[in-house]
């Protein structure tokens, strides 16, 4: 596959339930259509011309030697890695991506650094060799794959993202699942309770809205159906023994 370089990898994210990150990727062939925060964000700042563009990706071939250099300087601030926040660590038909992760992971867990992943691909087995530190994710905002080929066209079927998920926590893994973002009535007529029994084994739920997307605040009573469902998870987290993690301006004033 095509490479870039950069100058630099682990950086601190503003986002609200995570602390260091790499992006090792720039573009994501899974091209979903949400729309994708990260593609509309490259695209503001010239890094990206177009979708066709974002969905050819490109690994970050110096991606080890940043790691090399930056660890050491940042190994006491950092509490836990993510990958990634805009792109995907096992970007599904990239095994090159997969085997930059694995071997990213490895580094970091060795300099005593957890991680944690989140993924639309396929979560591989050999991630159980890895730190029992580490914890890893998938995307799962339904169980209908014509919604899925209809909103995430690259990406791996959702009974195969849990088949491998299930596999990891089978192994003794630490495993969650990022509901989010969560389609509105208008976009697919689905039972909430049947996707959080389908994750029912997972240590972790987090829990979103749907963002910047007009067919979505189309919905009439948009928060109200927001507010129900993320108090639907939450008594389904509390009476399973489940941590979660319910978005920011998920719930709202109706």
């Amino acid at each position: 596959m095509k490479t870039i370089t950069r100058k630099s990898m682990l950086y601190q994210t503003g986002v609200e339930y995570g602390d260091y990150t790499m992006n090792h990727v720039q573009g994501c062939a899974h091209g979903c259509k949400y729309p994708c925060y990260a593609f509309l964000l490259k695209k503001r700042f010239g890094q990206i011309k177009d979708y066709g563009s974002w969905l050819e990706p490109y690994l970050v071939s110096n991606t080890l030697e940043l790691l090399d250099k930056e660890i050491p300087k940042l190994r006491d601030k950092i509490q836990s890695v993510q990958l990634c926040f805009t792109t995907d660590p096992f970007m599904l038909g990239y095994p090159e991506i997969s085997a930059m992760s694995i071997a990213a992971m490895r580094k970091l867990n060795e300099a005593g650094i957890k991680c944690t992943t989140l993924t639309k691909g396929l979560l591989p087995i050999e991630l159980a060799q890895l730190s029992p530190e580490n914890e890893y994710g998938i995307t799962l905002i339904s169980l209908d794959e014509t919604y899925r080929e209809r909103m995430e066209p690259g990406a791996a079927s959702y009974a195969e993202r849990l088949a491998a998920l299930r596999a990891l926590h089978d192994a003794g893994c630490r495993t969650w699942v990022s509901i989010e973002p969560y389609p509105t009535p208008n976009m697919i007529e689905q039972d909430l309770n049947e996707i959080l029994e389908a994750v029912a084994f997972t240590d972790r739920i987090i829990f979103g809205r749907t963002n910047y997307s007009k067919m979505a605040n189309a919905y009439e009573g948009h928060k109200h159906f927001y507010n129900v469902c993320a108090t639907e998870v939450i008594t389904f987290c509390q009476e399973h023994g489940i941590d979660y993690h319910i978005k920011e301006k998920t719930i709202t004033k109706e």
